[in-house]
């Protein structure tokens, strides 16, 4: 017997195992997930919300997903620029005009009065100006 014949034998006789997965290799994805199985976050969509809760037991008037009408927010609504459409921290008390940094402020003085107007008409704040 060879020299070769001798180790294969013994390593058969030793029944080494090795592990079906080894950690440092990747794993693919269908081994990860089986055929059928979801992959990753599972979103409902609205028809299996409202088919999960069970909507005909709530009281009509109040707010879920069926039912659209809602309280008006207690909370204030936000003061957005009138020119850029930014949050607006600030306003101009001779215009009225909301503002969010100091160079809208400088264009704010600088338009004439029917712009101005026009602004607050689109807010539905329009004052007749002095």
């Amino acid at each position: 017997m060879s020299m070769k014949d001798k180790m294969e034998a013994e390593v058969v006789e030793a029944e080494l195992v090795l592990p079906s997965y080894l950690s440092f290799k990747r794993v693919q994805m269908y081994e990860k997930y089986p055929k059928g199985q979801a992959r990753g976050r599972h979103w409902k969509h609205l028809k299996q919300i409202i088919q999960a809760e069970n909507y005909q037991n709530y009281p009509p008037d109040e707010p879920n997903y069926v039912n659209i009408e809602s309280p008006p927010s207690i909370h204030p609504c936000k003061r957005i620029c009138d020119i850029t459409g930014f949050e607006a921290p600030y306003y101009d008390p001779r215009t009225n005009l909301r503002y969010a940094n100091a160079d809208v402020f400088k264009v704010i003085r600088s338009l004439p009065n029917e712009y101005v107007q026009r602004y607050l008409a689109l807010r539905n704040a329009a004052i007749v100006l002095k």
